[in-house]
């Protein structure tokens, strides 16, 4: 197996999508490096600059019903029309091909990707995605 760990050429926002992993309200519980509301805050930004550069953006939530809770309602409503992806007992979202097809369907190859947690919601599907071919 054969990954690509490093790319010289830059990311721009004709060759991205944004895909943001598991921000949900149960989920971010788990931060500690920042507050909630700091925390929650970021991620909108990212949200918002994903919307300025007019990213195609993918969403996905780990079990929305249960104890993870919702995605950040702020982010969902600013992408009526993104895929919202719920994957109830997928752990990996790159696991999930609903997920995969979303991010195929972008048609874009460089994916600026984030997760509520680095260890679990993020280093996984960036890894798999790397391996499948795309920039992370």
């Amino acid at each position: 197996m054969t990954t690509k760990s490093y790319t010289k050429s830059r990311f721009s926002p004709n060759d991205s999508a944004l895909v943001l992993i598991d921000h949900q309200s149960g989920i971010m519980q788990l931060v500690h490096d920042y507050s909630t509301a700091e925390f929650r805050n970021n991620v909108i930004a990212l949200a918002k600059l994903g919307k300025v550069f007019n990213l195609p953006t993918v969403l996905t939530t780990s079990f929305s019903q249960g104890p993870n809770g919702p995605f950040i309602p702020e982010i969902v409503n600013m992408y009526p029309d993104a895929p919202l992806i719920d994957r109830p007992g997928i752990i990996s979202a790159w696991d999930d091909p609903n997920l995969v097809a979303a991010i195929e369907k972008t048609g874009r190859k460089n994916l600026i990707m984030a997760g509520v947690t680095a260890d679990v919601c993020l280093a996984f599907p960036a890894m798999l995605a790397v391996e499948a071919g795309y920039n992370v």
